[in-house]
């Protein structure tokens, strides 16, 4: 993952970048400023670092490289939503979405280049998945839109989600990289609270998340409570059913006490109707849960349409009636394909 001979700097733990500058002769204390500045400062090449001498500075751009991510395209949404266009170092693209209301300002991040889940409903599983993402390829799409906060709306990044491109449990190590860099006050300082894993629900690795005991957020990309319907929408099912996906959540809950969101699209004669909405209900008692009813972002004149407004008023209803939490959420940046489901590099660049 290198650009010609020089490694990316950033691949360097801060251990290792000690024993790199004693190796070289110099002190150890150098490698926690340069760690600062590439961390904690989003820093993206060797001569901005001040405090560092010239002869270093020119030792270390001997030695290494920054593959600092490049917004190539940005575009602006009339509800003021941005999509970037991120150019990698290897010129792959993927996009992140800076999503603004009234009390926060999040950045929806990608966590692959592609996807290899097959969801029908989703553009991005038609790319197919092409590689993982970086650790600091994670990060940097954070410090764009934590930049582009401060420039268009003169506010803080507040939130992140992992509901980009890809799927972040097939990446995990990672992203549990990236957001321990984010988390980190050698790093972004954002809070765990602020952040939120989204899944299709591999429940081994749900497991594992309970095991290491994170302190971020879980969502389940959950769509239908019935098995059969499930596995039309997201083949992944197959392999790992709602039993199972129900014993994986039961034990992330027993060691975290941390409810789940599912998060749930309502189609047109797909799971529309009551039957759905009370297994929806029923799995929502496994642990402490709510649920986000999110709107169907269209991806072409394909089989998938919103179900009507009836529809999403019954789910609400028969979800309220059981003491669940469901919250309608309404879409942003549905014209400049930067909604839910809708990342698929539809854009000049992506197709150079």
């Amino acid at each position: 993952m290198n650009k010609g001979d020089k490694k990316d700097i950033r691949q360097l733990s801060l251990e290792e970048l000690q024993e790199f500058f004693l190796s070289v002769g110099d002190k150890k204390f150098r490698a926690k400023q340069v760690y600062e500045w590439l961390w904690n400062k989003s820093l993206k090449n060797f001569d901005d670092m001040t405090n560092i001498s010239l002869p270093t500075r020119e030792m270390l751009k001997e030695n290494f490289t920054i593959n600092h991510v490049k917004v190539d395209l940005m575009q602006h949404s009339s509800d003021g939503t941005i999509k970037n266009a991120v150019k990698l170092f290897d010129d792959k693209i993927v996009e992140s979405v800076l999503i603004p209301t009234s009390k926060r300002i999040t950045a929806c991040v990608s966590s692959q280049v592609g996807c290899s889940l097959d969801c029908n409903f989703c553009a991005t599983a038609r790319l197919k998945r092409m590689r993982n993402l970086n650790p600091d390829e994670i990060y940097d799409q954070v410090v764009a839109i934590k930049e582009e906060a401060d420039t268009y709306f003169q506010r803080p990044l507040t939130n992140i989600v992992f509901m980009g491109m890809g799927e972040p449990l097939l990446n995990y190590a990672n992203v549990i990289e990236a957001i321990d860099k984010i988390t980190s006050p050698e790093g972004l300082g954002m809070a765990p609270r602020r952040i939120t894993l989204s899944t299709v629900g591999i429940p081994k690795m749900i497991k594992k998340m309970a095991d290491d005991e994170v302190k971020f957020n879980l969502a389940i990309s959950l769509h239908s409570a019935i098995n059969e319907t499930r596995s039309r929408l997201m083949p992944i099912n197959d392999k790992s059913p709602l039993e199972d996906l129900a014993e994986a959540l039961k034990y992330w809950y027993s060691k975290t006490k941390s409810k789940v969101t599912y998060e749930y699209v309502i189609w047109d004669g797909v799971n529309d109707d009551e039957a759905h909405a009370r297994a929806l209900a029923k799995f929502c008692k496994h642990i402490p849960s709510k649920v986000n009813i999110i709107q169907y972002n269209p991806i072409d004149e394909g089989e998938f349409r919103q179900a009507s407004q009836e529809a999403v008023d019954m789910y609400v209803r028969i979800l309220e009636s059981q003491g669940i939490i469901a919250k309608v959420r309404k879409s942003r940046g549905q014209d400049i394909d930067a909604a839910c489901g809708q990342l698929a590099n539809k854009n000049e660049v992506a197709s150079i």
